[in-house]
């Protein structure tokens, strides 16, 4: 409703209309912040993609050839990059995008909101002008003409634009719900698709790693057996002697004896078989009586200084090999 009211202050006023520029205001200034926060956020994916790019990169520079899955590995490296590359365009595309053309109908209705006003002045002079003119005592037909003439231009101007904004206001208002429902809708969307196929790399990442580890372990539990074949083959021939009088010039060995290794870390012995080493500690690797019962990286083995002074294998026990080296 237009209300004019008269007086020294002769203003022209429209309640409705206020309301419509107060929820202009708010929606353009909450608007600029969500664009301005998703660009933030965009940036944030970016910086994400190019550490996920140079972590990648670092992988791939220390992977050894010989591992298990090398070109699986820079086939996830590169997937992983392709990835990240299309969660951030997908954002660009379907959500920046959509937020950057709503906003950019802001600047040319306040703009013609602030016309709007001005030509409100305006009539609100020219109407003040013609009503002083025709309570004047001494009338002047033609300034009285000429001011009735520009009070029709200046109210047909405002009129138009009112009108014009008195329809468009509402629209603009009513359109934020359905652009915040598909900026927000389309970024979860991405997301989603985002974070599945991310988890899917993620766990060929972890098979591969997997795999490589057992690719150790496998190796670590090959070195006994292939101990065992080289001392077999350069054995002396005087070897064919009974187990229990191996001699190798060090003096008599127990029933059994392999080889020697030394501790190079402490063991502490967590079972009754099991054979507690020291640092620096010299043993001498037995042969399983039943080779069913040795474990993959484990060794039986009794200390050398007991052997020597007591000739006796009741402290016999398993330990671990990667805690020894041979001598």
């Amino acid at each position: 409703m237009v209300l004019q009211k008269l007086g020294k202050a002769d203003e022209t006023r429209d309640v409705v209309f206020e309301e419509m520029v107060s929820n202009f205001n708010k929606q353009m200034n909450e608007g600029t912040k969500i664009q301005k926060d998703l660009k933030a956020y965009l940036t944030a994916v970016k910086t994400m993609q190019d550490a996920s790019r140079r972590l990648q990169d670092c992988l791939a520079d220390m992977y050894e050839p010989e591992w298990f899955g090398k070109e699986e590995m820079d086939a996830l490296a590169e997937d992983t990059d392709t990835l990240w590359l299309d969660f951030h365009q997908s954002l660009t595309d379907k959500s920046i995008q959509t937020l950057d053309s709503y906003l950019a109908r802001f600047p040319d209705i306040k703009a013609r909101i602030a016309k709007r006003d001005r030509k409100m002045v305006d009539f609100d002079s020219a109407r003040h002008h013609f009503g002083n003119l025709q309570k004047g005592k001494k009338k002047d037909e033609a300034k009285i003409a000429k001011a009735e003439e520009e009070l029709g231009r200046a109210q047909r101007i405002f009129e138009e634009l009112n009108v014009e904004l008195q329809d468009e206001l509402p629209v603009l208002w009513d359109s934020r719900v359905g652009v915040y429902v598909n900026t927000f809708q389309s970024m979860a969307k991405n997301q989603e698709k985002f974070h599945r196929e991310m988890t899917k790399l993620s766990e060929n990442l972890n098979d591969i790693m997997t795999k490589i580890e057992e690719q150790r372990d496998l190796k670590k539990a090959e070195k006994p057996e292939t101990a065992k074949s080289i001392e077999t083959s350069h054995s002396d021939p005087a070897s064919s002697a009974p187990k229990g009088a191996v001699t190798n010039g060090d003096g008599e060995m127990p029933p059994g004896f392999i080889y020697k290794v030394k501790a190079v870390h402490d063991y502490a012995a967590t079972d009754g078989d099991e054979l507690e080493l020291k640092t620096g500690d010299l043993v001498l690797v037995l042969a399983f009586e039943n080779p069913d019962e040795q474990d993959d990286g484990w060794l039986l083995g009794v200390k050398e200084s007991h052997w020597v002074q007591k000739k006796d294998l009741s402290v016999k026990g398993v330990f671990p090999e990667n805690f020894t080296s041979k001598v």
